[in-house]
């Protein structure tokens, strides 16, 4: 019999799949660690109808382990992050399409579109908008996926891609809290340090504060330190950040997801065990360890062992759960 308290924990976690159908050892994370969040890349992707026929197939066997019916997400952001290939309709970079003639009309394109096409193949969360203001003409990782260099600009754009993501039945995330556009090197490679002054910092979460009142189904977090405001812990696992500034600060009651816990910044650090169990302590709920299926069941087994010795974090776990399970599943 599978472990009720693996299984209990394992709702936290979201992982990808090996191929194109559903493999046994995604099978084995469904029925004996309860997972049922996933995540889907370009080597997941051929035909709308493989893809819908990989999303039923996950669908089927979670409900058939006693689950609730899967958030299966996707990176649809367009330009240079978008996993699907025609015949899903193509878009450019979220830079380009903010600078437009129209570009109200453009976001809102887009949103409406990506709603239309991930639905129908099974797809009911994308890890969309970026809300990360980037200054332009400055060599910054996040330039050309970025709405703009203009915070109010950023927050104007990315609302009107919640609302209209959302209100066709499509869960949107935020990203990457508390802002990565100053960046300059990559977190998939390294750890970025992003040297802002408090006042800046500012700046840089008013569109995360628009998406929150927006009612934004998820932010994610960055694998990045912000000096000002933890010298010590990069975002993903610092209490500062999102226990008291996205929490309680700015009133934050649903999910907050990690950026994949693989990445570099993370993993040249520590593991990523070690880091999901850390970033869940500092008030992360849905934690992403995107390939290596062994690193989510070590990091199930961490968080499971912890909740034994401590009702707070069972707590914790039951209203990471509940945040979750409010997500509408399209």
């Amino acid at each position: 019999m599978p472990d009720a308290a693996i299984r209990e924990t394992g709702g936290l976690f979201m992982t990808g799949l090996p191929g194109l159908s559903l493999d046994d050892s995604s099978r084995e994370l469904i029925h004996d660690h309860g997972i049922n969040n996933f995540i889907l890349f370009k080597k997941n992707c051929d035909t709308p109808e493989q893809i819908t026929e990989l999303t039923t197939s996950i669908r089927k066997e979670c409900v058939a382990a006693g689950l609730m019916p899967p958030l299966i997400g996707i990176d649809q952001e367009g330009g240079s992050v978008a996993r699907l290939g025609p015949p899903f309709t193509l878009f450019p970079d979220l830079r380009e399409t903010a600078e437009s003639e129209s570009p109200e009309k453009a976001v809102q394109r887009y949103a409406r579109t990506c709603a239309g096409e991930l639905l129908s193949v099974g797809i009911n969360l994308n890890f969309s908008p970026v809300l990360d203001v980037s200054p332009g003409g400055r060599g910054l990782f996040m330039e050309r996926r970025s709405l703009g260099g203009d915070p109010e600009t950023v927050a104007r754009l990315g609302v009107l891609i919640i609302k209209t993501m959302q209100g066709n039945g499509l869960a949107a995330c935020g990203k990457h809290f508390p802002g990565l556009g100053r960046a300059v090197p990559d977190p998939h490679i390294t750890l970025p340090t992003i040297a802002a002054d408090a006042a800046e910092l500012a700046e840089d979460i008013i569109p995360f504060a628009a998406a929150i009142r927006a009612g934004v189904a998820m932010i994610m977090t960055s694998h990045t330190i912000y000096p000002a405001l933890d010298p010590d812990n990069q975002a993903t696992v610092s209490k500062k950040i999102l226990s008291h500034i996205l929490r309680r600060e700015l009133g934050f009651d649903r999910v907050i997801v990690t950026d994949d816990l693989e990445m570099g910044a993370v993993e040249n650090e520590t593991s990523a065990a070690d880091a999901a169990s850390d970033a869940f302590a500092s008030g992360a709920d849905l934690l992403l360890v995107c390939h290596d299926h062994n690193k989510s069941r070590q990091a199930i087994a961490l968080i499971t062992r912890a909740a034994a010795e401590d009702r707070n974090i069972l707590q914790r776990i039951k209203e990471s759960r509940r945040r979750i399970a409010a997500i509408p599943r399209g």
